[in-house]
């Protein structure tokens, strides 16, 4: 047991893990796997700059520029999964449809209509006019909800 506690004490005010270093292990995941099929070296050195870098960063006692490093990661991945968004909605929520307005940006939140097919609606905010394709057959009530804006 005393050597946890040697490491704790080593550990203090070092960086540790955080979403990018999850990121780069799964990369290297990958890479280790992709390198037991094909035996390339330029893979070997991927492998080793991934390694040596995921523990620089875990090891760092630069907290500050780990953090701005971490913080820009998450924000590229924001902005990656920024357009699947809806998609991801449309499939969970079963009672409606999430369509964006072209013009405003605004996020409406469609209740499903009585029949699978095209349907037209027009934004609340700035009255254009939308095109939607149902797929589920549900009743329609509302238009929109105006709570989910865009950000």
């Amino acid at each position: 047991m005393k050597w946890i506690y040697k490491f704790a004490r080593f550990m203090n005010g070092r960086y540790g893990i955080d979403e990018l270093y999850k990121f780069l292990f799964k990369i290297y995941i990958i890479l280790l796997i992709v390198d037991i099929f094909t035996k390339n070296n330029i893979i070997i050195y991927l492998e080793l700059i991934v390694f040596v870098f995921m523990f620089y960063r875990f090891f760092s006692k630069n907290i500050k520029a780990r953090k701005k490093e971490n913080k820009l990661y998450l924000k590229i991945v924001k902005i990656i999964k920024k357009p699947f968004l809806n998609i991801k909605r449309n499939i969970d929520d079963k009672e409606h449809i999430y369509k964006k307005c072209s013009k405003c940006k605004t996020l409406l939140k469609l209740p499903l209509p009585d029949k699978i097919g095209i349907k037209h609606v027009k934004c609340p905010k700035c009255k254009k006019r939308l095109t939607v394709f149902c797929y589920r057959k549900e009743k329609i009530e509302i238009i929109t909800n105006n709570k989910y804006k865009n950000s």
